[in-house]
């Protein structure tokens, strides 16, 4: 019954997940048939893992604005059902739905616990946190959702002097030109 913890995000050919200050560039916006792939991911999510920063811009899905278009309405309302754990020392509360850790001692415990008991796919949000995991051996699979952008610099999907083996699981091409690239830890030679 163990979850499968996976690292996703959209990603730019050069490999960063939001633009440097001041960039002129952006990872475009998922249109409706792209965020209802979205949409399918989260429908079949059992749990979301957050930073505070991701956390922060994710709880835009807690009341989408009026004028949203029905797709997004969806993921607000699938969003809103997904149980959430959010990580930070910071944050004095969460919102529905949500339980808040507060000790950094408590990731590695909280994040195995909550593993060996969801059964399902566990996403984990925000790049310094899933950076964390990933230095723990938590991540089970990254999807990195490459658009036909170029960025420049900004937030990596990988932290720097991040080192990892992978192998690759599969390739799929989605709207709006997005490509889906998923891989797995390469497990150690015998």
């Amino acid at each position: 019954m163990a979850g499968h913890i996976v690292y996703s995000f959209a990603v730019s050919v050069d490999g960063y997940i939001a633009s440097p200050p001041g960039g002129t560039v952006g990872l475009p916006v998922p249109e409706d048939a792209l965020h209802r792939h979205f949409n399918e991911v989260q429908e079949r999510t059992a749990l979301n893992l957050y930073g505070r920063t991701m956390y922060e811009v994710m709880s835009y899905w807690d009341e989408p604005p009026a004028g949203s278009s029905e797709v997004e309405l969806a993921f607000g309302r699938v969003w809103r059902a997904t149980p959430k754990v959010v990580f930070s020392t910071t944050l004095p509360r969460v919102g529905p739905n949500a339980r808040l850790v507060t000790s950094p001692a408590d990731v590695e415990r909280t994040v195995r616990q909550l593993k060996a008991e969801t059964s399902g796919l566990i996403e984990v949000n925000g790049a310094r946190f899933a950076a964390s995991l990933i230095r723990l051996g938590l991540v089970d699979e990254y999807r990195l959702y490459m658009m036909p952008v170029v960025l420049g610099g900004g937030t990596p999907y990988f932290e720097a002097g991040l080192q990892l083996e992978l192998e690759p699981i599969d390739t799929e091409r989605l709207p709006q030109h997005c490509t889906l690239l998923r891989f797995r830890p390469k497990p150690p030679s015998a």
